[in-house]
């Protein structure tokens, strides 16, 4: 299926937000927050949220500095 992931257009064979993050090999990172179609979904929850073709995901990572 053909998603969108910060801005990239991405082919995937994920069914899930989790599958997604899995594949994209950020999904273990502790400060990480994911978006579908707008919406946050809580880390809690990406496992049971599926993906649509079409979706668009914004991943954030959040970083140190000063």
């Amino acid at each position: 299926m053909r998603v969108t992931v910060n801005d990239e257009p991405r082919e995937t064979a994920a069914q899930t937000l989790a599958d997604l993050l899995r594949e994209l090999g950020i999904d273990q990172e502790p400060a990480v927050a994911a978006a579908l179609d707008a919406q946050v979904v809580p880390r809690s929850r990406w496992a049971a949220q599926p993906l649509a073709e079409g979706a668009q995901i914004l991943v954030i990572r959040a970083a140190q500095g000063g």
